[in-house]
């Protein structure tokens, strides 16, 4: 069975950065498992989960409410990031090295949630 987000160039891209985090938020340090280990998973997880619940709601106006919950939860990665970095819990580089798909995501999620409101 196939759901409709699954075609969705949202969803893709937030698979990518999910696989990516999860492996580096992997190596953070074991007393940050349950602060923000556990944070920025939840919220590139978000991402993914509000495109997918939105995606099978009625109306394209409710879409567009789970599409901005999305923007807001990768503005929270983005911002957990930063945490990870200024504690030196990762390397710049690696941010750097995520940051054209999460800019892409952040772009085409605005693009997303305008087309929809538009349909409404």
């Amino acid at each position: 069975m196939t759901f409709g987000y699954e075609k969705l160039e949202v969803a893709k891209i937030a698979k990518g950065l999910i696989t990516d985090i999860y492996k580096i938020s992997g190596q953070f340090p074991n007393e940050e498992r349950y602060g923000l280990v556990s944070q920025l998973r939840r919220a590139i997880v978000s991402v993914l989960l509000n495109i997918a619940e939105g995606s099978g709601r009625k109306t394209p106006k409710d879409f567009a409410k789970f599409v901005r919950i999305s923007i807001g939860s990768l503005i929270e990665v983005h911002a957990a990031l930063q945490c990870a970095i200024e504690l030196e819990y990762m390397e710049e580089w690696r941010y750097e090295k995520m940051e054209p798909a999460m800019q892409e995501l952040y772009f085409k999620l605005i693009g997303l949630e305008k087309y929809l409101l538009n349909k409404s």
